[in-house]
């Protein structure tokens, strides 16, 4: 691995990474959130879609993550080590969010939830466009926000919560040759996901998943309607 990007990806890094997202993603909020019979087709579990039912898992609890991109001369990613004391996925490389609270559209639950965690304030933040809702093995249905962020922040991490907070170059995380696909056994099912090693971290689960569509999303298309597990690259 390297931090070195291939000039396939540099484009990752250039100014327009935001206009692309505001061309590509929107802010309206898709059925799918709430109507478990809307069509919804990313999540922990797409790399092997028949795992669903051997595994008997119903995605049904609504939530929301910010993706914040740090609008530096060289654009970063705001990620989140969580502590070692949570009930659920602790230690994990996380983005921050969390449930969504009554009314609240998704884009306002990763706002309030990125304050609460990292102290990240609402007004250097704009929402930029939803990814696709991401479907996890935890039973949540999660609506990835990405932001775009205004480089002046001071952050105050909730201890409780969050053990690190630090940033990760964009251009790396948007390099498909950064990815490894990993596997693992979960009561007898084999569970495959992706894995992207940086340094001392190792993004992995639903964090790189989402960080995945993200790339496929902004810098790869699909002939066709079905969408494969390793698509051909194309920039465009």
């Amino acid at each position: 691995m390297t931090d070195a990007a291939p000039a396939l990806d540099r484009e990752a890094h250039r100014p327009d990474f935001f206009d692309r997202v505001r061309r590509r993603l929107s802010l309206d909020v898709p059925a799918a959130l709430r109507d478990l019979a809307a069509p919804a087709v990313r999540g922990d579990l797409d790399l092997d879609p028949e795992t669903w039912a051997k595994a008997g898992v119903s995605a049904a609890r609504p939530a929301a993550v910010l993706i914040p991109v740090v609008d530096r001369a060289v654009p970063t990613v705001i990620l989140t080590q969580r502590t070692a004391n949570l009930p659920s996925h602790a230690g994990q490389i996380a983005f921050p969010g969390g449930k969504i609270e009554g009314d609240e559209t998704p884009a306002r639950a990763a706002l309030r939830e990125a304050e609460e965690e990292i102290g990240l304030a609402p007004a250097l933040v704009e929402p930029l466009g939803y990814l696709d809702l991401y479907l996890t093995f935890s039973g949540f249905r999660i609506l990835p926000t990405v932001a775009r962020v205004e480089p002046d922040f001071v952050l105050t991490p909730n201890r409780s919560e969050v053990a690190d907070v630090f940033e990760v170059p964009l251009e790396y995380l948007m390099t498909p040759e950064n990815y490894r696909r990993k596997s693992r056994d979960w009561n007898g099912i084999v569970r495959h996901y992706y894995e992207i090693p940086h340094r001392d971290h190792h993004i992995w689960g639903v964090t790189a998943g989402i960080l995945r569509n993200l790339y496929e999303r902004l810098y790869r298309e699909y002939k066709g309607q079905d969408q494969p597990h390793w698509p051909s690259p194309r920039v465009v």
